[in-house]
């Protein structure tokens, strides 16, 4: 999933369900169930956020930077400081002195430069291309100081920096050795180390003793198995055979709830979106694409989903932020969409189109298809890719329609990144210029009604141009068992390895 930018929405981090009280207790091992098993533990390819490999690389690689669930300001971790003096030109990154890696190197500014100057580089396919490719130049000024220099200004690229793999730093050494060596042996500076991996069963991780902030991490180990089903994941947790998942369908989400499970969410504005291709056919065509949105009743679609449990996005902004605006961004309106077909199919172009979605969302394809189903001039088909295929549909624009995200707190950078015409993560291909416009004023201005005039502006010119149809507040949901203790989120839900803990 593209996750475009996260945290924050009706409130801060939520939590229901009771787990331990007192201090964490040091010990035991943590058996995890996620989503999708990653193809290999470069921290280039891994991808940060709640669904896909958010705990595995926070365990291995330890963070940079982390950002406040509720607030979603970034701070300091192994770096004390990012900070920029011309307005986003800019940066330099302070580490932490004495930093190392778990095989006893530095972790020192050259580490850092290293793996951001690699990421950079498209013959790695790394998940954080696009964000590296901001970077112009790094520089190293001490063996804790890091001057960095951007390709434009963006004064919150902090933001960007915890949403994407460039949060994870690992050795040199050991990466230059190859990706199968890599692989067997990674090296980070994480709370935790690999100790095996059985592709298609079990990855174990166990306690890094010499981690840098003791006396973290709390557990002396993690087993990690995979499934992409979020009720299989659920039952496992109910069952006793596992302590912790992330569940991104608020169906089950509300099953966990029923079920006195820790429920920990850290709520999101914007979400989940239909995306459409709009550099080819059928929705290069405006109509087309109004026509599909004006078809898709938002709460029949949460009922199919997430029976009726979900957050339909009506507004881009929640009521509780500061930039809310009341438009509208989709209309149900059936005639509207039946005449749009009608008008298309005179023209000669019926809207068919493949509907790309990913293992465990194939609920989100069906609930389309019924939607369309009813309608004359209008077919899909569906096709089903894996969750680690995402960043190369999206970046290479492989689809008419698909399933992604644009989820925030604040929309600096998420919603540049998204849609602003020169952004290379403008994955649908929109080129309009009063949206360029609205979003390069709500980047640029300081004080809270201009951004709140330039967002509204963007607000209407995106329920007009119809890029996507937002459909779902996106579920950054961690879900443990009572026994689990320091369940802690920042970013895209990226749930925080070291603060982790079991009440024996």
């Amino acid at each position: 999933m593209l996750l475009l930018t996260a945290c924050g929405g009706d409130g801060g981090s939520t939590q229901t369900g009771s787990g331990p009280s007192g201090d964490p207790v040091q010990g035991g091992s943590l058996r995890a169930v996620l989503l999708s098993e990653p193809r290999n533990l470069d921290p280039a390819i891994l991808q940060n956020n709640n669904r896909s490999q958010g705990l595995l690389g926070n365990a291995l690689y330890g963070t940079l930077l982390v950002s406040d669930p509720t607030t979603g300001a970034v701070g300091s971790d192994m770096a004390k400081t990012f900070t920029t003096s011309d307005q986003g030109k800019s940066f330099v990154l302070t580490l932490r002195p004495g930093l190392k890696f778990s095989d006893g190197t530095p972790l020192d500014a050259a580490a850092v430069k290293y793996n951001w100057d690699r990421q950079k580089d498209p013959r790695i396919g790394g998940s954080t291309l696009l964000d590296a490719k901001l970077i112009a130049t790094t520089q190293v000024e001490s063996t804790t100081t890091l001057k960095v220099t951007l390709t434009q200004a963006m004064p919150r690229f902090g933001s960007n920096v915890t949403l994407s793999s460039l949060n994870w730093i690992a050795s040199p050494a050991a990466l230059k050795r190859g990706r199968q060596p890599f692989d067997a042996r990674p090296v980070g500076a994480g709370p935790f180390k690999l100790k095996s991996w059985s592709r298609g069963g079990k990855l174990s991780l166990a306690r890094n003793t010499s981690y840098w902030n003791a006396p973290k991490p709390y557990l002396d180990g993690i087993d990690i198995t995979f499934s992409p089903d979020a009720t299989q994941r659920l039952n496992s947790l109910q069952a006793g055979g596992a302590d912790l998942s992330m569940i991104e369908d608020w169906s089950v989400v509300a099953k966990a709830g029923a079920a006195h499970l820790q429920v920990s969410t850290q709520p999101a504005g914007g979400g989940q979106f239909i995306a459409f291709n709009l550099a080819r056919e059928p929705f290069k065509d405006l109509a087309a694409r109004q026509a599909v949105s004006y078809a898709l009743d938002a709460d029949a679609f949460d009922l199919a989903v997430n029976q009726g449990n979900g957050q339909p996005v009506d507004t881009l902004f929640p009521k509780s932020n500061p930039l809310y605006n009341d438009v509208q961004l989709h209309t149900y309106n059936k005639e509207k969409a039946q005449q749009l077909f009608d008008q298309l199919a005179a023209r000669g172009k019926p809207v068919s189109f493949t509907f790309t979605t990913f293992k465990g969302s194939e609920k989100v394809a069906e609930a389309l298809q019924a939607q369309l189903s009813p309608f004359k001039n209008v077919s899909v088909e569906v096709k089903v890719a894996e969750w680690a295929d995402t960043g190369r549909i999206l970046g290479a624009h492989d689809f008419d329609a698909t399933l992604a995200a644009a989820t925030f707190q604040d929309p600096d950078p998420a919603l540049p990144r998204a849609f602003l015409s020169t952004s290379p993560r403008n994955a649908v291909g929109i080129e309009d210029p009063q949206l360029d416009a609205a979003l390069e004023a709500g980047s640029n201005a300081t004080d809270t009604a201009a951004r709140k005039t330039a967002y509204e502006t963007a607000s209407r010119r995106l329920a007009a141009v119809v890029p996507g149809i937002f459909t779902t507040r996106e579920a950054l949901v961690t879900v443990a068992s009572t026994k689990v203790g320091g369940v802690s989120m920042y970013g895209g839900g990226s749930l925080l390895a070291d603060s982790l803990w079991l009440d024996k």
